[in-house]
């Protein structure tokens, strides 16, 4: 991700890493640091205009990283980790990159991409081209949006119609 950031043609963008789980807050912050990027941490305040990189070491607040994020880029899918969900980024009309291992999630991830709520990129240098073009094209990227919250809007409702077949085999 750092590598792709690095070759991003976005002038003053900033760069918002969320690690998933809490014990990786410390060692991205060394990660961060290594690189010799400008950084803060969610834990010591908003950033400035002089942050490049602010780290999420915050639990609790993924939605309002992704409804302030123009997109998101969904973690542990550019190496074969399986990736994460992109279902919360979708609600949030947050439109997603992805990279070729979603394994975790592939229905949600394919039918994401069907829509036009995410795209999928092979490697870092294909997340920094997605991420420039998106950013280069206003148009697009609202199109991205608007697709991620049809998306999910679609999707509503799992829990109802569950129980509604549950009642409906009950019945019988």
């Amino acid at each position: 991700m750092l590598a792709a950031w690095r070759k991003l043609a976005v002038p003053d963008a900033l760069l918002v890493l969320v690690p998933r789980h809490p014990q990786r807050f410390g060692v991205v912050a060394e990660l961060v640091a290594h690189e010799k990027i400008s950084f803060g941490r969610r834990s010591e305040g908003l950033p400035d205009s002089e942050t490049q990189v602010w780290l999420g070491d915050s639990m609790g607040e993924m939605a309002a990283y992704y409804t302030l994020a123009d997109v998101a880029f969904i973690g542990g899918s550019l190496l074969p980790l399986g990736g994460q969900n992109l279902i919360e980024a979708a609600a949030c009309g947050c439109p997603a990159i992805v990279g070729p291992h979603t394994f975790n999630f592939l229905q949600a991830t394919e039918d994401a991409i069907a829509a036009g709520a995410a795209r999928r990129v092979d490697d870092g240098a294909g997340l920094a081209a997605a991420i420039s073009q998106a950013f280069g094209n206003a148009g697009e990227l609202a199109e991205m949006r608007a697709a991620a919250l049809r998306f999910a809007a679609a999707h509503r409702g799992a829990t109802e119609r569950t129980v509604a077949v549950i009642r409906a085999a009950i019945a019988e």
